[in-house]
């Protein structure tokens, strides 16, 4: 039995402890805000340090595209607007089953706004049990059940293109059956046939950079990568903008580039100026003054509901991989109950009517969902597999158990 009393002896260390991290975390932020001040007018400067010495860098960060130092307002969406989500869960694989296998459940979404339309709410299983799938994964020394999780991965951006195609059908059948009736008539067609505004909003939860594949034989990341941008280039070919959102993010990207500016010498080589020994590891170097700061407590300050950053982006070693149309951008939003992280892939991020429209469309999730994106809730809602679902699908156990 816990002894509480035993337990409030050590309440006041813990309220002190609160207060000095607390006094601590508001000068670094204050730090932070005079380098955000400071790099705002230098950004040309910064950017030229960061295009020669990035590779060279000892942490990794983003590269402003807009302004740092304003924020952005976003305007609502258009009030007829489709919203599509997948969401993914699975049943791990057992010896002490009857059949060794894996399940995958990708949950599936798509909600119609100011349409006279019914939303879909299902989900698409696949059960791996071939050997040659099962243990495909081994010859790059990666278990089972990572790889389970990688091609969930591929499974929730496959079921989205697939979604993005059923629904680009059915508007254009919609669109084409009303035209035809207006020919008939007398009346003037005020059919929008949609061809320069977007209709519908992709959405996926977390982020739209993979750091796992970093980690990846060449192989192994072959499996995996490809067909996710294949899924990527029918939604971007369909004006279908795709969004990734990360709640809670725990990102220090944006953040990471005022290092430039604190950075004392004209060359910010890192591997030269700031070698990793224990010298480094006792001493704060300059660059590091404001760490361990999130973007998201950065951009608290400076964010109202309903405004962004401007766009950044991203700089991570893996999207070399992604070619320059999937190349990821991001900004922070304040969504009313949090800063939340936003990326989005090149074809969006530059395309200025996919772009509005899908950040409208994303803080209109939102706030449906009192405080998270209520499509992505309904697609994880339709992919979870609960515990009766699990008993169901391998009952039996051997007779050894």
């Amino acid at each position: 039995m816990l002894d509480l009393n035993q337990v409030s002896r050590f309440l006041p260390d813990v309220s002190q402890h609160l207060r000095d991290e607390a006094s601590a975390a508001n000068k670094r932020l204050d730090r932070a805000c005079d380098l955000l001040n400071q790099a705002s007018t230098e950004l040309d400067r910064l950017r030229e340090l960061h295009s020669t010495w990035g590779d060279r860098l000892a942490f990794t960060a983003g590269v402003p595209i807009e302004a740092i130092d304003q924020p952005y307002s976003i305007a609502a969406p258009p009030k007829q607007h489709s919203v599509i989500a997948t969401d993914g869960s699975q049943i791990s694989p057992s010896h002490h089953e009857i059949a060794y296998c894996y399940l995958i459940n990708t949950g599936r979404i798509a909600i119609h706004y100011g349409q006279n339309r019914h939303p879909r709410l299902d989900s698409i299983p696949e059960v791996i049990y071939k050997n040659e799938d099962l243990y495909v994964s081994r010859q790059w020394g990666i278990s089972t059940e990572e790889w389970m999780g990688h091609r969930r991965t591929v499974a929730e951006a496959i079921a989205l293109a697939e979604l993005g195609e059923i629904e680009q059908a059915e508007i254009s059948a919609e669109i084409s059956t009303l035209s035809e009736s207006y020919a008939t008539s007398e009346t003037p067609n005020p059919v929008n046939t949609g061809e320069d505004h977007p209709h519908t909003l992709a959405l996926t939860d977390g982020s739209l950079i993979y750091w796992f594949l970093d980690t990846l034989p060449g192989d192994a990341r072959d499996r995996i990568l490809p067909p996710i941008l294949d899924a990527w280039d029918s939604l971007a070919d369909r004006r279908i903008p795709l969004i990734g959102y990360l709640s809670a993010s725990r990102s220090s990207e944006s953040a990471n580039f005022l290092r430039l500016a604190a950075c004392p010498h004209d060359a910010p080589n890192c591997a030269q100026h700031c070698p990793p020994d224990e010298t480094s590891k006792i001493r704060k170097l300059d660059c590091r003054v404001f760490e361990p700061l999130r973007d998201t407590s950065l951009w608290g300050t400076m964010l109202q509901p309903g405004q962004r950053t401007g766009l950044w982006k991203s700089s991570n070693a893996i999207l070399k991989h992604y070619g320059d149309r999937h190349a990821v951008y991001f900004c922070y939003v304040h969504v009313g109950t949090e800063i939340a992280r936003i990326d989005l892939p090149a074809w969006v991020a530059e395309d200025e009517v996919l772009r509005e429209f899908a950040l409208g469309a994303t803080i209109a999730q939102v706030q449906k969902g009192y405080g998270y994106p209520v499509a992505l809730a309904e697609a994880h809602n339709q992919a979870v597999v609960r515990g009766g679902d699990r008993q169901r699908f391998l009952p039996a156990r051997t007779a050894n158990d």
